[in-house]
């Protein structure tokens, strides 16, 4: 089995998060989801647990932090500068809040930061390695 990772997120409107994640590009799994939680999928190996605060707090007892704060930021690589647009112009379009940090235009790395309907901080992010300043080469 390859390893995967399952982002568990709680959320307050179960449908509004669906659409929203929908808009950015995930697709939900059926075989996965429920009135409770929905499984969207994002490739092979990753996927969003959206989870309505009755069924998350069956995992935790630990309290859900207000959208207005951050725990973590997710990034998910995008596969070109207009698709990290793109991203964040559709999570603006349905709901979310884009540019919530200022944009990181490195050159060869790009990002521009995104908060979903619950207040989740994700950051769409394009690389170019060849691009990489040598200086910044790990080795």
């Amino acid at each position: 089995m390859p390893k995967m990772i399952f982002v568990n997120l709680p959320v307050a409107d179960l449908k509004t998060s669906m659409a929203f994640y929908t808009a950015l590009g995930f697709t939900n799994n059926p075989a996965f989801s429920d009135e409770t939680a929905a499984c969207m999928v994002w490739s092979e190996a990753i996927y969003v647990m959206l989870l309505t605060h009755a069924k998350w707090r069956t995992f935790t007892t630990r309290a859900i932090p207000p959208a207005t704060s951050s725990e973590v930021m997710l990034s998910l690589s995008c596969e070109s500068r207009e698709a990290v647009n793109a991203m964040n112009a559709a999570a603006a379009a349905h709901g979310g809040k884009a540019d919530i940090n200022p944009i990181q235009d490195l050159g060869f790395m790009y990002g521009r930061d995104f908060a979903d309907p619950d207040g989740h901080a994700w950051g769409p992010v394009w690389m170019d390695p060849s691009a990489i300043p040598h200086d910044q080469q790990a080795g």
